[in-house]
């Protein structure tokens, strides 16, 4: 199969369309990463997602409508508090997870009575959710546990000749997965944290709990129960206080002929001199933009990627902790 990365417009949505209503799988742009998308009311095509991306069928799927889609064609109730999170952060990088009406495919959510619902707002995502306009169950564009990615690039060199269509969205500018939220009870509960943080939540509707997996635990959300984002070379991550033992690591590792990358904050890369740094930027928000892109760019030109966690671990940065954590969670 041909893998082909079309810019958006009439004619490749045309394609992207029919290749949806075909029961085919087509990459697209969101502001987070770039999603695999498929008919959600269609088993088979659903079913397809999980074989090309190597994912386990009991890791959900999350599905993407247009900022005008009827979402109670697809779930039984949407709470007030839902309604008012909604309001505030919809069209954005928040999915909500309601009782489903049982309407899409049970493959989308590998057997819960559940449903997880994202209306992204990256322009090109709304162009082909409108176009279709249908329910699209889209996990990452990209092969299981491997980084997500934030550019067409990426998707297409993990998925080149398993899928036919990449739209092309340029580089997403969030950079890390949506905030996921039950929306089933009385109070919203955190099921994996993201750029809508839960002090955001708290500020809009008040009480916000948050989950916490334990292994053995069926997977409620995508992201909790394996290992994920990890680049295709060795890794290892100190925290922000053991700055002087992975420069030492680094250097250790180099004198044993191995090529090594460190990934840190502009401030720490200022203490690294001549060694070769990947830059994760000054920020929180450039921290999420840019992890899962340095991760893609530093398994390019080295055999282990040495990660210094950036200080703090409020917002933004607990969802970049999380992610870094499990890209490169290992000691060496």
């Amino acid at each position: 199969m041909q893998t082909r990365v079309l810019e958006i417009d009439e004619k490749s949505l045309k394609e992207a369309k029919n290749i949806i209503l075909e029961g085919g799988a087509v990459a697209f742009p969101t502001e987070t990463v770039y999603g695999l998308g498929a008919n959600a009311f269609n088993g088979k095509a659903v079913e397809n997602i999980f074989r090309i991306k190597g994912r386990p069928n009991d890791n959900p799927l999350i599905v993407h409508v247009h900022k005008d889609y009827d979402i109670l064609s697809l779930v039984s109730h949407i709470p007030e508090y839902a309604k008012k999170l909604a309001k505030e952060f919809l069209p954005g990088p928040l999915t909500m997870v309601y009782k489903s009406k049982g309407t899409v495919s049970s493959a989308v959510s590998c057997g819960l009575d559940t449903l997880a619902i994202r209306i992204p707002s990256h322009s090109g995502a709304q162009q082909f959710l409108k176009y279709v306009n249908l329910p699209i169950a889209a996990p990452s564009a990209n092969l299981s546990k491997h980084v997500s990615p934030t550019a067409s690039e990426h998707v297409y060199s993990d998925l080149q000749g398993k899928i036919p269509l990449i739209l092309e969205g340029g580089r997403c500018d969030g950079g890390l997965e949506s905030t996921v939220l039950d929306c089933t009870g009385d109070i919203p509960v955190v099921l994996r944290s993201g750029l809508i943080t839960r002090e955001m939540i708290e500020s809009c509707v008040g009480k916000c709990g948050e989950y916490a997996y334990k292994d053995g635990d069926k997977a409620l959300s995508p992201g909790l129960k394996y290992k994920h984002y990890s680049p295709n070379c060795r890794t290892c991550l100190f925290d922000s206080s053991e700055i002087k033992s992975a420069l030492e690591a680094y250097d250790k590792e180099r004198a044993n002929g191995i090529k090594v990358a460190l990934l840190c904050d502009n401030n720490t890369a200022e203490l690294a001199g001549e060694r070769v740094v990947l830059k994760l930027g000054e920020t929180q928000s450039e921290f999420a933009a840019n992890l899962y892109y340095l991760l893609r760019e530093g398994e390019k030109i080295a055999e282990l990627i040495i990660a210094i966690a950036p200080e703090g671990r409020d917002g933004i940065m607990k969802s970049v902790i999380n992610r870094l954590s499990k890209a490169c969670g290992s000691k060496l």
